[in-house]
């Protein structure tokens, strides 16, 4: 603890003196030689005067949401645990992930959705590294959001996060991924395979 002689610093912890006392966060042993250092040192009460405010608004906020109840530390240690505790078990997904059906030799598909009445379908594709999808000509538009990896559609290269939109009559003579990737797909189920 400083003394009224010591050179105060706000930013050193060993003068920290002021905030701590403003919290009330002294051990009761300290606080009558700190009231004594805070009456000589103009520094700490003006440091302590700017604090009051702050300390003062923390005063309002409910009790329960400043102190968690008993129970919950309990809770908490537990789930921390110790050197020799059981360690508890991982948690149960919270969904079942769709299986990847294998529609080529590296290229999966999950359907996610179809729609007949518009010939569309959505689904996630995954390719494996250094695999070609088939050159395919586009009934209606295509729509592609690489999720992750890199893809390359004719000459242009895309990366996780990219959107290639193809229009009805147009053609990708090659796709393929050095990298692998999964991307979202909503295209035609009319669409041509060559």
């Amino acid at each position: 603890m400083s003394t009224p002689t010591d050179k105060h610093d706000p930013h050193d912890p060993d003068h920290s003196l002021a905030y701590l006392y403003a919290l009330q966060a002294l051990p009761a042993s300290e606080m009558d030689a700190a009231q004594a250092h805070i009456a000589q040192c103009a520094e700490c009460r003006s440091e302590l005067a700017a604090l009051r405010p702050v300390v003062d608004s923390l005063t309002a906020w409910p009790v329960d949401v400043l102190r968690p109840p008993s129970a919950l530390w309990s809770r908490l240690a537990q789930r921390i645990g110790g050197e020799g505790r059981k360690a508890l078990p991982p948690a149960p997904p919270l969904w079942d992930e769709p299986e990847w059906k294998q529609v080529a030799s590296g290229i999966e598909c999950q359907l996610l959705a179809t729609d007949a009445a518009t010939a569309r379908v959505s689904m996630l594709v995954r390719l494996a590294p250094r695999v070609n999808y088939p050159p395919h000509a586009h009934t209606g538009v295509e729509e592609l959001y690489l999720l992750d990896g890199e893809l390359w559609i004719d000459d242009r290269k895309l990366i996780a996060g990219d959107y290639n939109r193809a229009e009805p009559g147009t053609a990708d003579k090659r796709v393929w991924s050095e990298t692998g990737c999964t991307c979202l797909l909503i295209t035609s189920s009319g669409d041509v395979l060559s």
